[in-house]
């Protein structure tokens, strides 16, 4: 019987022990678009975000890059659109159309690459 207790023991750490090993998936982000700005303006956040736009204004915006490959449609009021950072750096960002709109979202540490959702 102290065998089949051994063995429990034993596989219960070596649950826990890949369990806290996996990588932990960062939490959801947003920035609310409002008065014609991004808000936050500039975002700090760890790969593997995923950064969630939300129109609250009562016009159309969208979200564009011209380098990072990232570019929503046309965000009606309340439309989202999110993009998971996975690559570190900064990564400026402006309103498609209102370009005088911008932000940055700054991905600090290592991972793969980007991947818009």
């Amino acid at each position: 019987m102290s065998t089949m207790r051994s063995l429990a023991v034993l596989a219960g750490v070596a649950i826990g022990m890949l369990w806290a090993a996996a990588p932990a998936r960062a939490d959801d982000v947003t920035v609310t678009i409002d008065n014609f700005a991004f808000t936050p303006q500039t975002l700090s956040v760890r790969p593997g975000t995923k950064v969630v736009w939300v129109n609250h204004d009562d016009i159309p915006h969208s979200v564009a890059s011209t380098t990072q490959g990232l570019r929503s449609k046309a965000l009606d009021t309340d439309d989202s659109f999110s993009f998971t950072f996975t690559t570190p750096g900064t990564f400026n960002y402006f309103c498609g159309l209102h370009p005088h709109m911008t932000g940055s979202i700054v991905v600090a540490g290592t991972a793969g690459g980007a991947a818009p959702n």
